[in-house]
């Protein structure tokens, strides 16, 4: 088969659900490709539809919420015939052209907009022989993934088949498998091992807070009440993602504390989890996914809401997580949750037991078994 992963450039977490798959395709020695399947509207709409969406989750994460809440409740704006579907759609026509010529017979889709382009795609032309499949990357059933009409859909946990049943997806063709993450979180070492690779001291505790590729939520006020409860055997390293503008006021806030160390965009994130005791974070499907592969304890900051409510909520009904409702309340749990070590071993057992097998593995050999 060749496959071709149909991913959207609305966050980072979709094309690391994508980059993931694409690594177990290669390790069997397969063709497969990732496309930001917003470019077959046009550039300039992928583009602005991009940039929009990192503004809106950055600066305005209520009005981000209450667009999700309006998209939950009123799921037939992404009906078919409606000015939102006929969008998405747009650039069926173009995607169709593009996976016909380039040969592709199996395609993914890691986000619900690629998902309604390539049912409409279908629609438009029935007689092409595709196996078609998308991944949910948040633990919930996403708004308009049942106007979707694909072959298989793969989900976070067999808890949630019920959800998505309810928003009317057919039983038969929910597979629980996980969200995919890349193979290195899966890796285990020491954390004395981690922390020196890491250039942490192995005698002290490490505390890695990150809150997605845009480094969005309230970060800064969390900081400036954690800082004074850090001890000289504690360190903490931030991560601030493509927001410039907060490494800069947080390099500012933290020169007096040797023991903060504060980062931009990094390409080490499975290693800083490896030599990590406390992973501070919003909870985003993949950050939370792949904290969860690395057995890495959090503190989780409801930063956006959205679909990242049910996130939380999902791994705080698992005993994977803790919580708080302030940025002086994730500081206080966050020191507390640190020094719990029976706390930190509970967490760390229900992680593992929720991933006995790779979700990008599951996800290959069923596509495998059942195009055949």
């Amino acid at each position: 088969m060749q496959t071709l992963i149909l991913s959207c450039n609305t966050g980072a977490g979709h094309n690391s659900c994508a980059q993931a798959v694409q690594e177990a395709y290669h390790s069997r020695g397969e063709i497969c490709n990732i496309i930001d399947s917003l470019q077959f509207i046009s550039e300039k709409a992928s583009t602005f539809i991009s940039n929009w969406h990192t503004r809106i989750y950055r600066h305005a994460p209520r009005l981000f919420d209450a667009g999700y809440q309006r998209a939950e409740s009123h799921e037939d704006i992404f009906c078919e015939g409606t000015p939102i579907y006929k969008l998405l759609s747009s650039g069926a026509e173009r995607m169709y052209q593009y996976i016909r010529s380039a040969g592709y017979d199996n395609i993914i889709c890691t986000h619900v907009f690629p998902a309604l382009a390539l049912t409409e795609m279908r629609r438009q032309h029935p007689c092409l022989q595709l196996v078609t499949s998308h991944i949910s990357t948040d633990y919930t059933c996403a708004p308009c993934t049942a106007d979707s009409a694909l072959d298989w859909y793969f989900i976070p946990s067999t808890s949630l088949l019920g959800e998505f049943e309810q928003c009317g997806l057919q039983p038969q063709k929910l597979i629980a498998s996980g969200i995919p993450v890349r193979q290195q979180f899966y890796q285990r070492v020491s954390q004395e091992a981690g922390k020196a690779n890491a250039g942490i001291s192995p005698a002290h505790q490490h505390i890695l807070m990150m809150c997605g590729s845009m480094g969005c939520g309230p970060m800064e006020e969390i900081i400036s009440y954690l800082c004074p409860y850090l001890t000289t055997e504690q360190e903490l390293s931030v991560v601030c993602g493509t927001n410039d503008d907060l490494r800069k006021k947080l390099q500012k806030r933290t020169e007096k504390y040797s023991q903060v160390h504060v980062l931009g965009t990094v390409n080490n994130v499975p290693q800083l989890m490896q030599a990590s005791d406390l992973f501070l974070t919003k909870p985003g499907g993949l950050s939370t996914s792949e904290a969860m592969a690395a057995e890495l304890p959090m503190v989780l900051i409801d930063a956006v809401a959205g679909c990242e409510t049910h996130n939380l909520n999902f791994f705080l009904r698992n005993g994977m997580a803790v919580t708080a409702n302030t940025p002086k309340a994730i500081a206080d749990t966050t020191i507390k949750t640190l020094n719990a070590p029976v706390l930190l071993s509970k967490m760390r057992a229900a992680m593992r037991s929720q991933t006995e097998c790779t979700a990008a593995d599951k996800i290959y050999e069923w596509i495998y078994s059942h195009a055949k």
